[in-house]
């Protein structure tokens, strides 16, 4: 049987997410540039995270 790493079921996880949130954004009926706007809301949030996790683990 195929046995699946930790690191793996949260690649997995992350790119089943991201099929949603692109399926999503593609339904919505709203103006071009809000649009734009809140797709780069989860990748900003990401790097906020990335950066504070990185600071914090240099201390």
């Amino acid at each position: 049987m195929l046995t699946l790493k930790r690191k793996q079921l949260i690649w997995i996880l992350f790119l089943l997410l991201g099929f949603g949130y692109f399926s999503a954004m593609s339904n919505l009926e709203i103006d071009n540039f809000w649009k734009s706007l809140i797709v780069l809301m989860p990748m900003q949030a990401g790097a906020i995270v990335y950066v504070t996790y990185l600071r914090w683990s240099r201390d």
